[in-house]
């Protein structure tokens, strides 16, 4: 009965839905605001079914149902129920459920949210989300039921992927969803203003926050992707360059340029084409990325649910909605002339370059995870690019662009003079530049860690510049503290978030000195790296709740004095007939111990040892990341509508 339940709210939510689209479409373009007042109530209603519909699979999962493909395939009963509820969205059919769901939650907050938008604008918006929501409730319904019952059903399930049973990607699903379905909203902010011809200060208002909280969900998305990778795959990597991880990137890449743009729009109103360009284009690499992920084009650790058939639909409703909205783009993009005026050495301009720069990234890496895919196709050559291609490819437009954030965020609105800027940035320069020389030193000369902590160290420095030269901190200090509780969250997340980037650098920077260390050991023998002396005690077997493991035992020590124990697994699922790595991670947030336990051989085991030092920085700095864009979301002037302007005395309303 549950089942049935939920299945009958996914076809109620679609029924919904394609009335909110028809009556915010069509009570906008004929002004009838009964026909727009009813897409707000329809966009909670779609939201309360989706929610109903995502609980029965919830608890379809929570109590084993085995009358229901979808469990029989994707959890067993011995599985822990942590596993079993985020479960539900660890397979094709129930992450499209979890995609639709976070989609009519977005839609419900710009009903609720909203209110103070122009209801023309709101029904419009609510009508392209109504829209999409329908092609993806289409595609569930119709290629992807998630409650197709089986009969007779069996004892019990096949289990979960084995990889998959982890906390991080427990959790690294529903984040990187709410990035990617939050780029929705301002893909229908987009349409909607392509439909009325006009982008203002205003809209660029309301577009921001949902840019920013779409990339502060995104950023912690793909993090707790790569520290999944990290720790779980067992290799000592944090990226590898997999196309389902550039998948990821894409998007988020496309989302920090209209982040910057639409603060140009807002302040400026400029850069309205380009602006509206970039909504369209971040979901529809939002879509990109769920089209790799599903169709199984590409191959990928990551790649678990595919299905090409059903991939074909997914390619469709990308080509109806990007195809359909850069349609109505090229159609409507002349009626939205920019007003405002800039010169190229500005912060207009400083924000430009940062769109290139980041715009140019994201080309690289589309054509370098493409590229492989159309040569087969087309040429019938197998075709690898890695890691060496994206690096080289990359590193010319990151080092411009890591150089523009320091400088940009100081530079004056309108025109400015860059020796003005550069004289309050020498302390961050000089910082820069000591770190270079030191990092050269300690490192025996290697250069690209070496350039990269000095650039981590410029973007905190520079971060910190604007704060202290907001704040007037060197000028008049007496006053610093109140111009500090005065200056909006706005300012100081942005300032967060730059310095959170270069947190992250700094990792990155810190792991191109990481040593590694493969070794054949046996009770009682020791190995050494980096200074630490690893001494292997045994090897035992353990039992977990639904697997059986070999477990080794790794004393650490250091100039004879123990720093830690590490305890390496391999892992046995019987259900999933998989073994699984689980390395052992030791860290003090300087330097990860990083042991990992291969096969036994010859009386002895293999074991892998990593020396990574700051390589928790890495997703240091993402947090921080996100935590500035959270900052500048509490801005009481960032949220999802800006306040009608209020009119001058004897001035009639519009």
């Amino acid at each position: 009965m549950i089942p049935e339940l939920g299945h009958f709210a996914l076809a109620l939510a679609l029924a919904l839905s394609a009335a909110q689209a028809v009556f915010g479409l069509w009570g906008a373009q004929r002004g009838e605001a009964r026909l727009m007042a009813a897409a707000p109530p329809l966009a909670a209603g779609v939201l309360l079914a989706v929610a109903v519909s995502l609980g029965c699979l919830m608890w379809s999962f929570a109590v084993n149902d085995t009358t229901v493909m979808n469990v029989v395939q994707n959890s067993h009963s011995a599985k822990p129920m942590l596993y079993k509820l985020t479960g539900t969205w660890g397979n094709h059919e129930g992450s499209l459920v979890l995609w639709v769901f976070i989609l009519a939650l977005c839609g419900g907050a710009v009903a609720l949210f909203g209110r103070d938008l122009p209801s023309r604008l709101q029904a419009r918006v609510l009508a392209v989300l109504g829209l999409v929501t329908v092609g993806f409730l289409a595609f569930t319904l119709g290629t992807s039921n998630p409650f197709e019952r089986v009969w007779p059903p069996p004892l019990d399930g096949q289990g979960l992927n084995p990889i998959l049973q982890d906390p991080g990607l427990a959790f690294h699903p529903p984040l990187l969803y709410l990035g990617y379905v939050g780029y929705a909203v301002t893909y229908a902010f987009a349409i909607a203003a392509l439909i009325e011809g006009r982008v203002d200060a205003a809209w660029g208002r309301w577009v921001r926050p949902w840019a920013l909280a779409a990339w502060a969900f995104l950023t912690l998305g793909i993090a707790l992707g790569s520290w999944w990778a990290y720790y779980e795959l067992g290799w000592g990597g944090y990226w590898f360059w997999d196309p389902v991880e550039n998948a990821s990137l894409l998007p988020w890449l496309a989302g920090a340029a209209l982040l910057h743009s639409a603060i140009v729009v807002e302040k400026r109103e400029a850069l309205k084409t380009w602006t509206v360009f970039l909504a369209l284009l971040a979901f529809g690499l939002s879509l990109l990325g769920t089209f790799l992920v599903r169709s199984g084009v590409l191959n990928s650790v990551h790649a678990f649910a595919n299905d090409p058939d059903r991939g074909v639909f997914i390619l469709l409703l990308m080509m109806a909605y990007v195809g359909g909205g850069f349609a109505l783009f090229a159609w409507r993009a002349a009626a939205m002339a920019p007003t405002g005026v800039f010169a190229p050495l500005s912060r207009e301009g400083g924000l430009v370059l940062n769109n290139l720069l980041l715009c140019s990234i994201a080309a690289v890496v589309l054509v370098g995870t493409l590229y492989p895919m159309f040569a087969d196709l087309l040429l019938g050559q197998k075709i690898s690019v890695g890691p060496p291609f994206f690096n080289m490819a990359t590193f010319p437009l990151v080092v411009p662009l890591l150089a523009a954030m320091g400088v940009g965020p100081m530079l004056p609105w309108k025109r400015a003079r860059l020796w003005p800027v550069l004289q309050r940035l020498w302390w961050a320069a000089l910082g820069g530049m000591a770190a270079l020389l030191l990092a050269l030193a300690l490192s025996g000369w290697r250069v690209l860690p070496a350039l990269g902590f000095a650039a981590g160290a410029w973007l905190i420095l520079a971060a910190a510049t604007d704060i202290a030269d907001r704040i007037a901190l060197f000028s008049r200090p007496r006053a610093a503290w109140a111009r500090a509780r005065g200056l909006p969250r706005a300012a100081w997340g942005a300032a967060v978030a730059h310095a959170g980037v270069g947190v992250t650098i700094l990792g990155l920077a810190g792991m191109g000195l990481a040593q590694e260390k493969l070794t054949l050991m046996r009770p009682g023998d020791a190995a050494t790296l980096a200074g630490y002396t690893y001494r292997l005690e045994g090897v035992e077997d353990v039992t977990g709740p639904n697997w059986t493991a070999r477990r080794a035992t790794l004393t650490v020590t250091r100039d004879g004095r123990e720093v830690t124990v590490l305890r390496p697994e391999r892992r046995n699922f019987p259900v999933g007939r998989m073994v699984t790595t689980e390395a052992s991670i030791h860290t003090n947030w300087l330097v990860d111990l990083y042991a990992v336990l291969g096969e036994e051989r010859d009386g002895g085991a293999v074991v892998r040892l990593h020396h990574n030092p700051l390589a928790p920085w890495i997703w240091l700095g993402a947090a921080i990341m996100a935590l500035g864009g959270g900052i500048s979301l509490s801005d009481r002037r960032m949220r999802v509508s800006a306040p009608a302007a209020k009119l001058a005395r004897g001035q009639a309303p519009a």
